[in-house]
């Protein structure tokens, strides 16, 4: 595939993925909120938005079987087109049911959009500049997750309603859809094609690089999964409401800063130092928690190191997986990292949870010392596994 369509197909990927995420990210807040106002507990909506999570983890292990019945470019555009149909769905009715059963699809549609985007972007990136690509990508990314939901405040603010502010999420969505159009895919090399799919696939790209899944376990747990426990960190710490909100702001400036900065490390460091690094960075601002009733703005930073460094743990293991793989092979190895970062975003909330409210001097820090130190002890293997 020439280089200049490498590029083309590039630019109209990153530009298709901030148009829909931008959207998806406008419309999550906004559902959270009209759910509230139609009456429903906290528990009620927290259940409901997990509805797309369990979609997303139901779908990520068949990822591979979608690329090989529709092929990679055909699966790419159904994968944008199905959550576009999801959220007009449910902006345009109020049947809370149909709005459960289009939440749970668009999440199984959505691991399909993650996984490709994530395998197509690492596929077209060329071997020299790779980890620049996966670091401007994850960066974007990044910034989505605060434009979305600011850009549904300022409608909201505005005067727009509910309803109207849901019609510009799903022109978003649209949009993304559009530009995905111009993508084009390179073709795979025939053992890429070979490759097993299904869970057989995701089983095997599993055995075949366990460190680097390990590696995306760590970095979910230290950007989503601290992310989520950062607010009951910061009530458990005596701060406001406000500055424990803050906390969540801070870790995801770090993931949007530092993912870049891991990518062009890629480029020129070996990845195993960058992963020992980002691991010991971890340990670092965990080791750092004992001073912040002392100096309460420390708090800030930790989280900023603790988001940027699984920001870009996981980046790091989409450079080591895409130096290694092409299409369905890369599809599967892609949806294992997938995996492998979603479990460490759930275990995460989860396990702080409990510390925090059993024993938040010693139990807290100790479980997030263990996960940092489990990465920097697979990440010191010099092979492969």
């Amino acid at each position: 595939m020439p280089a200049d369509a490498r590029q083309r197909s590039l630019v109209f990927l990153f530009a298709a993925t901030f148009a829909e995420l931008a959207g998806l990210f406008m419309f999550g807040p906004l559902l959270l909120i009209t759910l509230k106002g139609r009456g429903l507990d906290t528990a009620a909506v927290g259940a409901f938005a997990a509805l797309q999570w369990a979609g997303l983890l139901a779908a990520t292990p068949f990822a591979s079987t979608w690329v090989h019945r529709l092929g990679p470019r055909l699966a790419l555009r159904v994968s944008g087109a199905v959550p576009l149909l999801t959220v007009a769905g449910m902006v345009a009715t109020r049947h809370l049911g149909l709005w459960a059963l289009l939440y749970f699809v668009g999440g199984l549609a959505s691991a399909l959009r993650w996984i490709l985007a994530e395998a197509t972007v690492a596929e077209l990136a060329s071997a020299a500049r790779r980890g620049r690509v996966m670091g401007l990508f994850a960066m974007m990314i990044g910034l989505t997750f605060m434009i979305g939901p600011a850009l549904l405040s300022a409608l909201l603010a505005a005067g727009l309603d509910g309803t109207a502010a849901g019609w510009v999420a799903v022109a978003l969505i649209a949009l993304g859809l559009v530009l995905l159009l111009p993508v084009a895919l390179p073709p795979a090399a025939p053992a890429a094609r070979e490759a097993a799919v299904g869970w057989r696939g995701t089983w095997g790209a599993l055995l075949a690089a366990p460190v680097v899944m390990l590696t995306g376990f760590v970095g979910g747990f230290f950007e989503s999964g601290l992310a989520g426990l950062l607010p009951l960190y910061g009530l458990a710490a005596g701060f406001s409401a406000a500055m424990s909100a803050l906390l969540v702001s801070a870790s995801g400036l770090g993931s949007t800063l530092l993912a870049l900065v891991a990518g062009e490390g890629a480029d020129r460091l070996p990845v195993q130092r960058l992963r020992q690094a980002c691991a010991a960075a971890c340990a670092i601002a965990t080791l750092a928690l004992p001073l912040v009733p002392a100096w309460p703005p420390l708090a800030a930073a930790i989280a900023f190191v603790w988001g940027g460094a699984g920001a870009s743990l996981y980046t790091l293991a989409m450079v080591q997986i895409g130096a290694r793989h092409q299409g369905v092979a890369l599809v599967n190895s892609t949806a294992v990292l997938v995996l492998a970062y979603t479990a460490g975003g759930m275990v995460a909330p989860a396990a702080g949870a409990l510390m925090l409210q059993y024993a938040p001097a010693l139990g807290f820090p100790a479980l997030l010392l263990a996960v940092a130190a489990l990465g920097l002890w697979r990440s010191g293997s010099t092979s492969s596994r």
